[in-house]
């Protein structure tokens, strides 16, 4: 009984293994996922091409390691293949200037290339560290190679697309499937270049002087009917506008948002930025096994998958302390096109291990010659390194939980500070403040760079500039018992006991002592700064009584012998306080 029970069993067994086998086998030559594909392929194709094999096919490319097998699903991509019609799967790659057989499809795309199945090909599996980039963002992946350089603000490279357009050049050129057409009232174009990736191309210089020269001499009417006078700095304007057009311009358009919001003030990007927040370099290969879903919104963003990289990052802008508890980042009020310009640049912010004969001229210029991805312009310098604390125009920000950063637009601040104080204060930061040193060995400015910023923060003031008092720089001699007693009592709410600052900034901190003159102290007593929480005491209010001058001239003596250690020398003498000019913080 129980040896027929035995055989039973090993029968039902083996049946069964066979037919898992069988099942596997069916799966695997016949109903896998790629070849089912390729059969509705082959099925879309003319009778002449009924020679298509359901085979797997990949790219390879051996001086990379790349061995992509995404082109068994998109048949189309793969080389010397034709395109069957009306299916998107099946198109040819978009023209991305590179063949996309000499780099293969995950340099760029990112995903695990040798998978077959859709989901895993894509990287849309548990503890797969480099999913592929999402549709809507695939630009992205162009920043595993290149650096884009020199790419200014937004407002700078608005302005020289607005001048594109408003001064006609359309006309004759076309720009992003735009323009090119023949003009009305007769006439052709002149052949002009698609101005689409002319700054990958590169353009002539002197094409402002050339098409000058066209205009006047050429018999055609569209020379004579499109180009009008363009003046120097409308032609900057333009030229920069156009250098931006590379072959993926809406990246370099997301990097020009990225240097208007100030993001570099706290971030790193390629060594350059602020250490407040975590280094960007390589953020867009984050693993998203390494990051909490649980308030990222669902279903998605934009349609992209919620427990993707994409869809943290954007509800990280939306929400940094929700998303990233105890984040530092403040709530800084993106609307949608903006957070979608940034996750575009985070996700391009990723480093391939490319063989130094594949690595593009920008990116080589820019890790070994120290070329700029950003523009050198003071505007442009202002808006990555110093907008998300003193805002756009310099009137000062001010977010949930934290002091108010100064208005250094106020026409009080810049009647009164002089630039050597200014571009000190870029230099080496203000101790006790969130405003860090910006000179070369910290920051990573350079001296042309600061005092580019400076040039731009004095432009805030439509020519304003600073008080001429007729006075040396030092010259203030008061009682310093006195003043320490008016500080007690007028200043120190909001300076602190110890002047290392509160509500208001630190009047201990060396730069500001070094290079801020007795006018300044005693004329921001005296005067306040509007709009902000610094009072007048030069006048008088139902709380407090006015200050005469001697008073005033008594709180800057008390401050001026300030030591570094917050003791007040005890004498009331003129001199003030050693204090180094040159220290790095």
């Amino acid at each position: 009984m129980h040896v027929r029970a035995n055989k039973v069993l090993l029968l039902s067994s083996s049946l069964v293994t066979l037919t898992l086998l069988g099942a596997a086998a069916y799966r695997e030559n016949f109903g896998s996922e790629w070849r089912r594909i390729q059969r509705e392929y082959r099925r879309r194709l003319p009778a002449e091409s009924s020679d298509f094999n359901v085979q797997l096919r990949q790219v390879v490319v051996p001086e990379l390691g790349v061995t992509d097998r995404c082109v068994s699903c998109h048949v189309g991509m793969a080389p010397g293949e034709n395109v069957a019609q009306a299916h998107p799967l099946f198109g040819r790659h978009p023209d991305v200037v590179h063949d996309p057989a000499e780099y293969g499809c995950t340099v760029c795309h990112g995903g695990q290339g040798r998978a077959t199945e859709r989901a895993a090909a894509h990287g849309d599996v548990a503890h797969w560290p480099e999913p592929m980039i999402p549709r809507r963002f695939a630009s992205a992946g162009c920043g595993s190679c290149h650096s884009h350089l020199e790419v200014p603000n937004l407002a700078v490279l608005e302005h020289g697309r607005t001048l594109v357009e408003r001064l006609d050049c359309l006309a004759c050129h076309a720009l992003d499937g735009r323009g090119g057409t023949t003009r009305p009232g007769g006439g052709t174009t002149t052949n002009a270049p698609d101005l689409s990736r002319v700054g990958g191309a590169g353009f002539d210089p002197d094409w402002l002087r050339n098409h000058r020269a066209q205009r006047d001499t050429s018999w055609a009417p569209a020379w004579k009917a499109s180009f009008g006078d363009v003046g120097a700095e409308e032609a900057r304007s333009i030229a920069t506008f156009l250098s931006s057009r590379v072959g993926a311009p809406g990246l370099v358009e997301s990097k020009a948002v990225f240097h208007s919001l100030g993001c570099r003030g706290c971030h790193k990007v390629g060594g350059v930025g602020g250490d407040d927040g975590p280094d960007l370099t390589r953020i867009g290969q984050l693993d998203p096994g390494q990051r909490g879903f649980t308030h990222v919104r669902s279903p998605g963003w934009q349609g992209v998958g919620t427990h993707t990289v994409a869809a943290w990052m954007a509800e990280h802008f939306r929400r940094p302390g929700v998303v990233t508890p105890g984040s530092a980042m403040p709530v800084l009020g993106l609307d949608d096109a903006e957070i979608e310009a940034l996750t575009l640049y985070m996700l391009s912010l990723r480093r391939s291990t490319l063989p130094e004969a594949f690595s593009p001229a920008d990116r080589v210029r820019a890790e070994r010659f120290g070329a700029r991805e950003f523009s050198t312009d003071g505007a442009t310098l202002y808006g990555t390194f110093c907008a998300a604390c003193h805002g756009s125009r310099g009137e000062g920000m001010r977010y949930a939980g934290a002091p108010a950063f100064p208005a250094i637009g106020n026409p009080d601040f810049l009647t009164l500070a002089s630039d050597t104080l200014i571009r000190q204060t870029v230099m080496h930061g203000r101790r006790g403040r969130r405003m860090p040193a910006w000179g070369e060995s910290a920051g990573g400015l350079r001296p042309a760079e600061i005092d580019s910023v400076v040039a731009y923060v004095r432009s805030f003031g439509r020519g304003l500039q600073p008080i001429e008092a007729g006075r040396p720089t030092r010259w203030v001699r008061g009682d310093v018992a006195l003043g320490r007693t008016l500080y007690a009592t007028s200043c120190a709410p909001c300076h602190g006991a110890e002047g290392a600052g509160g509500e208001g900034p630190s009047l201990r901190d060396p730069i500001l002592l070094t290079h801020a003159s007795d006018t300044y102290f005693v004329e921001t007593i005296r005067r306040g700064r509007r709009g902000t929480s610094m009072d007048g005491f030069g006048t008088g209010t139902t709380t407090r009584r006015e200050l005469s001058n001697a008073e005033i001239e008594a709180i800057v003596t008390f401050i001026r012998n300030w030591d570094e250690t917050g003791r007040v020398a005890a004498s009331s003498g003129a001199a003030p306080a050693r204090v180094e000019a040159n220290h790095a913080h």
